[in-house]
């Protein structure tokens, strides 16, 4: 695999939400969610958002291949709030994605346990002896004509990398992937995976809250 040369997009973040607690952004594909290893991935979500946003806390990641919907805590409490509800997976996300070839059925599940693939880090493979679970819920939009597939996926846990190795071991993988994606479904200029919408509880009151952000493919 070739080196890959990090070149985040220039354009700010997009805000979908902010009050007294919560900040909800727009991630771009291509832009890390917080540093990488090394000055030159220094530039990152949370950093760009420190301008405005000084006190800005992490409460969970997108990989920075993924755009889409992110929370933020802009207090200590939220944080812990919004952390426990994704721990106990209190939280609802959707994601479209489009993925090589011709997918059936309509919908299903899976349920396949994963871990690192440490040789190959930082990809993760399945792994039945000591994977942690891990489970997926699909659901077809549309085949289009180029004889690929667009996919709603819900994912019931949080894995690294979950949603790009289920696609992949159902047979489609996800177009663009740089980490499990060859020859012709690799060849796009991103990976086609997008967090769509993000249900959880407002740490200030527990009112349930979806969020939304227009998929960019």
């Amino acid at each position: 695999m070739t080196e890959h040369v990090y070149t985040p997009p220039s354009e700010p973040p997009r805000i979908l939400h902010a009050d007294h607690e919560i900040l909800v952004v727009d991630k771009q594909s291509g832009l890390l969610s917080v540093p990488g290893k090394g000055d030159h991935k220094a530039d990152c979500l949370i950093e760009r958002l420190k301008g405005a946003f000084p006190q800005v806390l992490l409460v969970h990641r997108l990989d920075g291949d993924t755009s889409g919907v992110m929370v933020f805590a802009l207090t200590a409490h939220a944080q812990r709030h919004l952390g426990l509800q994704f721990e106990t997976r209190q939280t609802k996300k959707h994601y479209l994605a489009r993925l090589w070839g011709h997918l059936e059925p309509k919908a299903g599940r899976v349920d396949l346990p994963l871990c690192v693939d440490w040789p190959n880090r930082p990809k993760q493979h399945v792994d039945p002896e000591n994977g942690k679970p891990a489970q997926t819920d699909w659901k077809v939009l549309r085949h289009d004509p180029d004889g690929t597939t667009r996919v709603r996926l819900t994912p019931l846990t949080g894995r690294s990398h979950q949603l790009r190795v289920h696609m992949l071991e159902l047979g489609h993988p996800i177009l663009g992937d740089p980490f499990y994606a060859e020859g012709p479904a690799r060849d796009f200029p991103r990976l086609m995976l997008h967090a769509e919408s993000l249900r959880l509880r407002h740490p200030d009151g527990g009112q349930y809250m979806t969020f939304t952000a227009p998929c960019p493919f």
